[in-house]
């Protein structure tokens, strides 16, 4: 089989399989609201010095390497950038936190600034530089470079710190790991992608008969040789063209992940290694003690408050606790379509649309920043509004219906009006 051809997803390939049974081992357990959770990417610094000669392989062949890598220990740095096209959170991560509004800066009502929920939806936007430390899926560290200033995520076995060095502000979860063997929830935060690998493994977990796979050519990130696998839609309507995965030709670990939309220009996302090791981090990587002075929030205590706020991760919309609660499969939630062209159908408690803007629901700034990315449209289904990026697409009817997808405002208003 030549390096481009074409490999079918829907036939039960080894190496898919393989795939969606293992755990992303390299990612730090972070929280990303919204759209922000598959929007990571980096800037051009990793351009290519040239494409190495490497011996051919198939797909197929790079989906089980992919699979079967058991590097469990690396380090290095990664560079972020997300173009959505939105504008840039900024401030405004604070009024999509729980309870939050923009310019919260510390305790109180806005939470503390070392809560992950809150911190990493900053990575939704703009351009950031990542130190990353594993050593086996229990020891994990990812810390976001700003200026003169540093957040960090550790987790050690069951512990989990965060902290803020602008703020001196620290955020802790202890994690019950017999609950996480039977399934039952835990106060640490779930797992977001935040390294090419974990990005790689979404992408391939989702893979079926409307996606084709193939090798295409050679690369070098971060001085190292690797082959350039291309995953493609195969249906028309989706506003991502095509992902691309460097997959270091040693290990099998992927070091550059680039998703390219359908309606052209720079990478919605791209997310790269500028510089790796394989070797074991030091074990200081993964331990931390909170400076003198800093203010400490036990993730529990962050819990309470939330509740005692209202909606539980989404807390600038009232009732959004119950939104699409059990996800797909559930009562409130149905899957319209397959593929790359799929949408949720997501039905909000007691059929409650958007809050108005004189309700005082909705933070000012916030308010805002939704206004820019809606449009009103109506159809069979009455009347709603369309929130854009150049990724997802989400309309919500005025009678609380939401249809969600990486489709076309199109193909969701037509969703809509088919389930009239």
């Amino acid at each position: 089989m030549a390096p481009n051809d074409s490999v079918e997803t829907n036939d039960g390939t080894r190496g898919a399989a393989v795939g969606r049974r293992k755990a992303a081992r390299y990612i730090v357990p972070v929280a990303v609201a919204g759209v922000a959770a598959a929007t990571i990417g980096l800037v051009p610094a990793l351009a290519s010095t040239g494409d190495p000669d490497l011996p051919k392989i198939t797909a197929q062949q790079l989906i089980e390497k992919i699979a079967a890598s058991d590097t469990q220990q690396l380090s290095g740095t990664v560079k972020i950038s997300t173009d959505l096209g939105i504008p840039s959170l900024g401030g405004l991560a604070g009024s999509f936190a729980p309870g939050g509004s923009a310019g919260d800066t510390g305790s109180g009502k806005g939470g503390s600034t070392a809560d992950p929920q809150s911190k990493m939806t900053e990575l939704a936007s703009g351009t950031h530089t990542l130190r990353v430390a594993a050593d086996g899926p229990d020891k994990q560290r990812v810390s976001i470079l700003e200026n003169a200033a540093e957040y960090s995520l550790i987790r050690n076995g069951g512990q989990v710190w965060a902290y803020d060095s602008k703020t001196n502000q620290a955020y802790h979860a202890t994690e019950d790991r017999s609950e996480k063997k039977s399934g039952h929830s835990t106060p640490a935060p779930e797992g977001v992608p935040t390294t090419p690998k974990a990005l790689a493994e979404q992408v391939l977990k989702a893979a079926g008969p409307t996606t084709s796979v193939t090798v295409d050519g050679t690369a070098q990130v971060a001085g190292r040789d690797a082959y350039r696998l291309l995953i493609k839609p195969k249906q028309s309507g989706s506003t991502i063209d095509s992902v691309t995965v460097a997959v270091d030709a040693k290990t099998g670990v992927p070091l550059k992940f680039t998703l390219l939309a359908s309606s052209g220009g720079k990478a919605v996302v791209d997310a790269g290694f500028t510089k790796v090791d394989f070797a074991k981090p030091a074990a200081s990587s993964f331990t931390f003690t909170p400076p003198k002075g800093a203010e400490v929030t036990e993730a529990d205590d962050a819990k309470a408050q939330q509740k005692a706020d209202g909606a539980e991760g989404l807390g600038m919309f009232p009732g959004a606790e119950g939104l699409g609660a059990g996800g797909q499969g559930s009562k409130d939630t149905k899957v319209i379509g397959e593929g790359w062209n799929a949408i949720a159908e997501i039905s909000t408690p007691g059929g409650t649309g958007l809050p108005t803007k004189t309700s005082g629901d909705v933070p000012a700034e916030a308010q805002q920043f939704l206004d820019s990315l809606g449009d009103k449209v109506s159809g069979k289904f009455g009347s709603g509004t369309v929130f854009k990026t150049r990724l997802v697409n989400a309309l919500m009817t005025d009678d609380g219906k939401v249809y969600v997808g990486a489709v076309t405002p199109d193909a969701l208003v037509k969703a809509a009006d088919n389930a009239a």
